[in-house]
């Protein structure tokens, strides 16, 4: 054989394991040899394939994760508001009107239902609040010191330790494939910023949430930025392909949700050109974490549950396709 024939040869084969995704089923411990992770590994194995028809560059592997309920546990309230909650007893004294207007009289009263029914609006409302005229660093230190201090009611854990363990495989899984990760989420960007990188390894750059309005000011002589009693954007059902747009600015080949507030986020993201998948995370295991969807005011699952097959959005059994809920510390 030719030196150059042989140095073609070496050529492609070098090529070939550059861009041959790594063996993903050890990757991928916490889930079980089920439909969904089948579908979801050969997905990732064909838009990584340097060879294969539906190759996407790596500029291109975005993949998009709402974080209440598909990320970490929402149940039986989101993790913001009881952040929320505890925050607005402290305004309650200092404004005891408040205790007679709603969303904070339910607030006060542990009334879930009605604070449920406000929606992302109704909590964004309390945050607003709470933390008008405060500045963006000390927001972050009080959501830091909050949750290091608060459990969740249920588990007896830190928030942050309720996390998916095979959600986190998954996102690992997904950046050694050379995907970036984003969070697109209902939830405020300020208080997912101070935590989520420790937690999921993404970066505050790569949040997408609701937001409040900021403003520029020099306070002492150190310029700050001010949170103002305004809503910018709620990052919730059509508001999700709008976040995406306007912070991500590339249309995302991979959505990850789990209600109806996914919804438009997966309807966007799997309707475009090219390689598209969509997954929902199904809460059904109520032994292990919660069972709820469609009669749920808390993450609640109807029309994507129906729509799935159509759009052919997976979806994940929790109780069936995960050997393992939260990582180890939380079990």
């Amino acid at each position: 054989m030719k030196p150059q024939a042989i140095k073609f040869i070496v050529l492609i084969a070098a090529v070939n394991i550059l861009f041959s995704p790594p063996y993903s089923h050890a990757q991928l411990p916490s889930w079980n040899d089920s439909l969904s992770k089948r579908a979801l590994v050969a997905f990732v194995e064909r838009v990584t394939n340097f060879e294969s028809p539906d190759f996407v560059p790596p500029k291109e592997r975005i993949a998009v994760f709402d974080n209440d309920g598909a990320l970490w546990s929402e149940q039986p309230m989101y993790v913001q508001l009881a952040f929320a909650l505890d925050r607005v007893k402290v305004l309650a004294e200092q404004n005891p009107e408040l205790r007679e207007k709603q969303p904070f009289k339910a607030a006060l009263e542990g009334d879930l239902k009605t604070l449920a029914e406000s929606g992302e609006r109704g909590l964004m409302e309390l945050i607003m609040a709470t933390h008008a005229g405060m500045t963006t660093e000390e927001f972050a230190v009080i959501v830091s010191d909050w949750l290091a201090t608060a459990t969740h009611p249920k588990y007896q854990r830190p928030y942050t330790e309720c996390v998916y363990q095979p959600m986190l495989e998954l996102l690992a899984y997904l950046r050694e494939n050379d995907f970036k990760t984003f969070i697109v989420s209902g939830g405020g960007v300020e208080f997912m910023r101070p935590w989520v990188e420790e937690v999921y390894g993404i970066p505050p750059e790569q949040i997408v949430g609701s937001s409040i309005k900021v403003k520029y000011e020099v306070r002492d002589g150190q310029s700050v930025l001010i949170r103002l009693p305004e809503i910018d954007l709620i990052d919730d059902k059509a508001g999700k392909p709008v976040g995406i747009h306007k912070y991500i600015g590339r249309r995302p080949i991979m959505a990850f949700g789990n209600s109806d507030g996914d919804y438009e986020m997966l309807e966007y993201v799997t309707s475009g050109l090219g390689p598209r998948f969509g997954m929902i995370i199904h809460h059904t295991d109520a032994e292990r974490e919660s069972a709820y969807d469609r009669q749920s005011h808390i993450g609640r699952l109807d029309k994507a549950l129906d729509d799935a097959e159509k759009y052919g959005w997976v979806i994940v059994d929790m109780k069936n396709d995960w050997n393992r809920i939260f990582p180890e510390a939380a079990r």
